[in-house]
Formats: structure tokens, C-alpha cells, sequence
């Protein structure tokens, strides 16, 4: 299956062990998003938002990596599943649960993220709008 990585699963070493069966096949833009950071862990989220775009990395995982995702991202109390259509291939992502207000993340984690950044070869300008929208 597909998965449209964001935040810190962008980072490949990270992604790796957390699903081992992980192939990053591209990045990519998902539109109509804008990426945020909320709930008590300051994690980030994707919320619908017309004209802007998230970027991430597009990963083949496997049946089990997508179970250990679930543990790992606290599917279906904090994140839920959200599909769409890329290329005509269906993509699972994750978005929180709760729509809470803005939380800055903490040093290491935006440092995990911003490894990401580079490790996918994105843009790291939509990450500094994210930090001050």
C-alpha cells in the first residue's frame, strides 16, 4: 500500500525502523492541505486548507508496517485514517482526531522533521510558514 509521510516520518532512518518494510518512492505535494502543530505532544497534523500544499514523501509500506504505524501514531484515539487519490493510486495518511489550537513543537522533534526535509529533498520554506501561521 501507499502512504503520504509528513512531519517526522519523513525522516528515513526514523521511518525504517519504525517500518522496516518501507520503500520512499518519491516526494510529493498534497494539495489543499496546510500542515500545523497541535495536542499536548505538539505533533504535527494536516488540516483541509484551499490553496495550500503539504509536502511529504510517498512510501510503499507493507501490511505489518501499516499495523505499526497504528501503535506508533495512537490510531484511532489521536489520528485517523484519511485516503485520497494519487496518480490513480489510493494513499493512506493519518490526521488527528481532535483539532486543537497551534503548539510549537519542541527542538528535537522540529529537528527530526527538518533531517526529513532534506532526506526527501523538499522545500524547507513550507515548514518555516507552518511555524509561524
Amino acid at each position: 500500500m501507499f502512504y503520504f509521510a509528513y512531519g517526522s516520518n519523513l525522516h528515513h532512518f526514523q521511518m525504517k525502523r519504525r517500518c522496516k518494510d518501507s520503500i520512499f518512492i518519491k516526494k510529493m505535494n498534497l494539495k489543499d492541505f496546510r500542515l500545523t502543530f497541535r495536542s499536548k505532544y505538539r505533533a504535527a497534523d494536516i488540516e483541509p486548507k484551499k490553496n495550500s500544499i503539504v509536502p511529504g514523501g510517498l512510501f510503499e509500506i507493507s501490511k505489518s508496517d501499516e499495523k505499526k504505524l497504528d501503535v506508533y501514531e495512537d490510531y484511532p484515539i489521536l489520528y485517523k485514517k484519511y485516503y485520497f487519490l494519487y496518480e490513480g493510486k489510493k494513499v493512506m495518511t493519518y490526521t488527528m482526531t481532535k483539532k486543537t489550537p497551534f503548539r510549537f513543537p519542541t527542538e528535537r522533534y522540529l529537528n527530526v522533521i527538518k533531517h526529513g526535509y532534506k532526506d526527501c529533498k523538499l522545500n524547507i520554506k513550507y515548514l518555516e510558514k507552518a511555524l509561524i501561521e
